[in-house]
């Protein structure tokens, strides 16, 4: 085999010499050398490319806080990018971490799946099977809304948006035992806070 590609190594490098001097050889001749015409490639139009579900979702990206009862809800979400937008939710109540959980809207050939699961603090997680999976039903403009069809836990989920600035998260959970259970968090954009100005004392005079 290792033969074989150094044949190919050393045809090749005779033929790189080979052709300058078969070209030297025409001058000189009666015959003028022979010259090509370019050939135009016809393409057809490019295929248009499919917009992606996810861009529905677009506004989520960014820092969100919300509040239900005495505690203290924070989102963070990444902008739609190769299929796939993941976030971070983080529940607290005064300087304890009650929970947090990773989350992700991703976009697959069967339809927009909403994956979550939830972990502690020192990042052991609570579901002890797979992340649970819920499946975009419906959704509009102001609207999106998910389900499970494997359990009840959540069953629903429901993202409302009211304004540029704030949506609500509707969660219903219907366990295998005791009653359905309802969440609702309202949750408003966090935006950063603007840049310090220098004034004229931020301005250093010139030398």
């Amino acid at each position: 085999m290792k033969g074989s590609c150094f044949s190919g190594l050393r045809v090749a490098a005779a033929l790189t010499f080979l052709c300058p001097l078969a070209a030297a050889q025409q001058v000189g001749r009666a015959d003028p050398p022979a010259t090509s015409t370019p050939t135009t490639v016809q393409r057809g139009p490019a295929a248009p490319v499919k917009p992606s579900a996810l861009t529905a979702f677009a506004w989520l990206e960014g820092h969100w806080r919300g509040e239900w009862g005495t505690r203290v809800a924070e989102q963070e979400w990444l902008g739609p990018q190769a299929g796939l937008m993941p976030g971070i939710f983080r529940l607290t109540e005064g300087d304890k971490t009650l929970v947090m959980e990773l989350f992700s809207i991703v976009e697959k050939p069967e339809g927009v799946q909403f994956y979550l699961r939830h972990f502690t603090p020192e990042l052991l997680p609570w579901e002890k099977t797979d992340a649970t999976t819920l499946k975009l039903e419906s959704s509009d403009a102001t609207h999106a809304v998910f389900v499970n069809p494997v359990n009840g836990e959540p069953k629903r989920a429901t993202l409302t948006r009211v304004d540029a600035d704030t949506y609500t998260a509707r969660s219903e959970i219907e366990p295998e035992k005791g009653e359905p259970q309802t969440i609702e968090i309202t949750f408003h954009r966090v935006k950063p806070p603007a840049p310090p100005s220098g004034g004229n004392a931020g301005r250093r005079k010139k030398p």
